[in-house]
């Protein structure tokens, strides 16, 4: 069984997807509402694996106001009971800091077997992927999973390794190569999309719509938030754009 830590923020306006509100036409609030879904999804998703959930929050002292852990209590809530789910506060400066903390006190003080680390960004993360992680670390030290961009929405480990910077782009080659500087062996997932940027939002919005005109699967909350949303993408000349 994999543990598998969702680092993730409480879901308030102008803290969640600030990339997103500064280059799309979506509101503070709109984005907190997708950062919303995302997290839901992503919390089902290791609900329904065989791994281990732990949502590891920013607490209060790391952001302006109070009540981190309430807000997203909530959030977990309409998936799973909370009373079933470990919550821990993240400790560390940087995603990489709070990542590699949570990784390395889990593998050495906890002694469980293997690790992984996601964030709601990963918003086509599904059962299949965190179990596949799972079968692979029995025959291999580390499991990442890439994203466009050179970005990782998944990355698993069943030892630890010098998490500094470990996420400093490009994220993938970065912890690879973390992987490979401490003699351990890495197999790799099936790369998805990552939800972060502009670009990230006309390509899930796309896949979401295209995939349920086809009767095919697509992450539940997710998909409610697109077809609420009244987003249109459309051809430009720097590619897929996201309008109203």
């Amino acid at each position: 069984m994999t543990t598998v830590a969702v680092l993730c923020d409480p879901p308030r306006p102008g803290l969640v997807l600030p990339d997103l509100v500064d280059a799309t036409s979506l509101s503070p609030t709109e984005a907190a509402d997708l950062y919303t879904a995302l997290t839901k999804d992503t919390v089902r998703a290791v609900v329904d694996s065989g791994g281990e959930l732990i949502v590891n929050y920013r607490p209060d002292e790391a952001l302006d106001g109070e009540g981190a852990e309430t807000e997203v209590r909530e959030v977990v809530a309409d998936v799973v009971d909370p009373a079933e789910v470990r919550f821990e506060k993240q400790v560390g400066e940087s995603f990489a800091g709070r990542a590699g903390n949570t990784a390395t006190h889990l593998l050495e003080t906890e002694e469980v077997a293997s690790v992984a680390i996601t964030r709601p960004e990963a918003a086509f993360l599904a059962r299949p992927e965190i179990d596949g992680a799972a079968m692979k670390l029995r025959s291999t030290d580390a499991v990442m999973a890439p994203a466009p961009g050179g970005r990782v929405y998944f990355a698993a480990f069943g030892e630890p390794i010098d998490f500094a910077d470990c996420y400093a782009p490009p994220a993938f080659e970065t912890l690879t190569n973390r992987v490979l500087d401490a003699s351990l062996d890495v197999q790799f997932l099936e790369t998805k999309p990552y939800l972060e940027t502009a670009a990230d939002l006309a390509d899930v919005v796309t896949s979401v719509r295209t995939r349920r005109k086809a009767g095919g699967l697509v992450p539940r909350a997710l998909a409610e938030w697109v077809e609420d949303a009244g987003l249109v993408v459309e051809v430009t000349d720097g590619g897929l754009a996201v309008t109203r």
